[in-house]
């Protein structure tokens, strides 16, 4: 599961990247695990976005669940990280906008007002069972003028976002405060990532060593 190196007395690789499977297509997740010294296998989930409510934290878990369990039944002997990610305001869910005035709709409920940022992640090991666990962050944008709003909806950055907007692109214009996990803003809380990976037993990239 990593590209060589060598073995430490407790029988982990050192001096190799890593390898993982990566359940979701969006490039801010695979550079953020790329990173921190992942090799990512990216094999998107083709599992529906859809969901009934509830409470955030099962309804993203439930969506990572899907995702993982169809892309690791394609992956024997690699670890798969799956996630997704819900902007939630006043208990409502806000996901991806269907199209612009989705998005314009979001943006105004969001302006100059907290909001909570979801996010489940599911890792599925080469053995045993799924291991699961939700970030939590919370986000206060600024006051948006309607003519930010349209120049920025104008453009493809919303669209593949909860709650139409990316904090660690153009929208990070946008961003007052936030209490808690940036990255768990940008769809993959790295320190959830962190605990899981502990958890299961897999071997832990070397932070800043060349790959």
């Amino acid at each position: 599961m990593t590209g060589g190196g060598r073995r430490g007395h407790n029988g982990r690789v050192t001096g190799a990247r890593p390898t993982i499977v990566l359940a979701s297509g969006s490039p801010r997740r695979r550079e953020l695990l790329e990173q921190v010294g992942f090799d990512v296998l990216v094999d998107p989930s083709h599992v529906p976005e859809d969901h009934d409510g509830g409470h955030p934290d099962r309804v993203v878990l439930d969506l990572a669940h899907a995702k993982a369990s169809e892309v690791a039944a394609r992956h024997d002997g690699l670890p798969v990280l799956a996630a997704d990610t819900m902007v939630v305001l006043d208990g409502d869910l806000l996901g991806k906008p269907a199209d612009r005035g989705d998005a314009v709709r979001m943006l105004r409920l969001l302006s100059g007002r907290w909001h909570d940022v979801f996010t489940g992640v599911v890792l599925v090991p080469p053995e045993g069972r799924a291991l699961e666990r939700v970030g939590h962050t919370r986000v206060r944008l600024a006051d948006l003028r309607d003519a930010e709003i349209a120049r920025y909806v104008d453009g493809p950055e919303p669209y593949d976002k909860a709650g139409a907007y990316g904090i660690q692109a153009t929208a990070g214009w946008f961003v007052a405060e936030v209490a808690g996990s940036p990255s768990n803003v940008m769809g993959l809380p790295l320190e959830v990532v962190r605990d899981l990976v502990a958890e299961a037993g897999l071997p832990i990239p070397e932070l800043g060593a060349p790959g």
